[in-house]
């Protein structure tokens, strides 16, 4: 028998934005605090913490609301489905993370996946039937504040991290990701791990300002930036700041700050291309007004959106902290923390989110991620894509300052909705495509 296809588009979809905001606005209360630097209320949940737990199951209460089966995989990834018209098709997957920095704001993650029930919530108002199944999902840990690795849940289902390293992952408490698991009862089973989709699609804040600037409440993201995190530590020797000439000392905490004046050298260059870097943490030892310090530990963030000026940019800050070391007599020891490489997403995908914003009304703008997401791990499965959302205050994130108004969260998840069901009516067995 032949199907003919309609040649009438389906109408148009629209979400409610109000039970959307109300949705953002009551999960931010939990790990809500007083944030004394801004005045105003930020969020501090960290993953598997007891906040962390207790939005997981607000969220997942929400899933089942909407009609969906739960399922929990052994890494605590979180997955609900809407079913289609054919169930032995690939879904269409959407998602994002619920965990925040220790100084979040509301929308950071939370938008993508609250986005993605509100969809299904629209779908069944509207009598939508796809012919896929659709899954909302949120991946444990994507910050990686706690546990020290970045995008955990999504990287072990994608392949990236083997799961018993993932297990094996402390805090600094000395505490194991697979132990908080159990102790908060997110350890799911091994069968519950999702198959390969037919396509992901991630809507999440920009947390930048390219999208303000131009006027435009979304965007259509084409790939996420090389990231590279090192942990650096600098072995010096303490001793007394007042008697010890400039000339004996083996100052570690002169060579970390050398080391941090040389980043930002290196980034207004121009050597690198746009290269970015940041030292987020730094500490010494023994941490005393009158003793030069011991040992220096500093944290490094690299980003680069072409993988060749990263390459070059990290052998040329090894080649750099090995001459200081040498000269200054101290001794320097390197550990990865985390390195992904440059990642496209899917021409296909961002075609039909342009198509749909363009049917919709939406103005937008194509854009290239600074900040990784989830979203970059699963495209190693499946064709991927995301929607971006403005921010207020120049797209800042990673603080309680954090804030993208109703409009835009409102606009960015409507095109979500209507580019998911186009992508979930299409018909055969997936892509080959990434």
């Amino acid at each position: 028998m032949t199907r003919t296809q309609d040649p009438t588009p389906p109408p148009l979809l629209r979400i409610d934005g109000e039970r959307l905001w109300a949705a953002l606005m009551q999960l931010k209360e939990i790990g809500a605090y007083d944030d004394a630097a801004t005045g105003l209320r930020g969020v501090r949940r960290l993953a598997l913490t007891d906040e962390d737990d207790r939005a997981r199951r607000l969220v997942v209460q929400w899933m089942r609301e909407a009609g969906m089966a739960v399922r929990v995989d052994e890494i605590g990834n979180v997955y609900a489905v809407r079913p289609g018209r054919d169930r032995s098709l690939p879904c269409v997957l959407m998602g994002s993370h619920i965990d925040t920095v220790a100084t979040g704001g509301a929308f950071d993650g939370t938008l993508g996946v609250l986005g993605a029930i509100e969809v299904v919530r629209t779908l069944d108002e509207a009598g939508v039937a796809t012919l896929r199944d659709i899954e909302c999902g949120f991946f444990t840990d994507e910050e990686g504040v706690r546990f020290g690795t970045d995008m955990l849940g999504s990287a072990v289902t994608a392949g990236r991290i083997p799961l018993d390293h993932a297990h094996a992952l402390t805090d600094d408490a000395g505490r194991t990701v697979a132990e908080e698991l159990v102790r908060t009862g997110w350890d799911g089973d091994a069968h519950h791990r999702r198959p390969t989709p037919h396509a992901y699609v991630e809507c999440h804040i920009e947390q930048g300002p390219i999208l303000a600037a131009a006027g435009v409440d979304v965007g259509v993201v084409t790939g996420v930036q090389s990231i590279s995190w090192q942990r650096l530590t600098v072995h010096g020797e303490a001793a007394h700041a007042g008697t010890t000439p400039i000339e004996h000392r083996h100052d570690a905490g002169l060579v970390a700050a050398q080391v941090v004046i040389e980043l930002r050298r290196m980034c207004d260059s121009g050597d690198y291309g746009r290269l970015r870097a940041t030292v987020g943490t730094l500490g010494f030892e023994p941490a005393q007004t009158n003793v030069i310090p011991s040992s220096a530990r500093m944290t490094i963030d690299l980003r680069n959106p072409v993988d060749d000026h990263m390459t070059v940019a990290e052998k040329d800050l090894a080649r750099f902290v090995d001459d200081l070391a040498a000269a200054a007599g101290v001794r320097v020891e390197w550990e990865r923390m985390a390195k992904t490489a440059v990642v496209p997403f899917s021409r296909r995908i961002q075609d039909v989110l342009a198509e749909t914003a363009d049917e919709l009304g939406i103005g937008y703008v194509t854009a290239m991620s600074g900040a990784g997401h989830d979203a970059q791990e699963i495209s190693a499965l499946c064709p991927t894509a995301m929607v971006f959302v403005a921010g207020e205050h120049g797209g800042i994130s990673h603080t309680p300052r954090e804030y993208s108004d109703p409009r835009a969260c409102a606009n960015g998840v409507t095109l979500l909705a209507n580019a998911v069901r186009r992508l979930a009516d299409e018909p055969g067995g997936g892509s080959d495509e990434r």
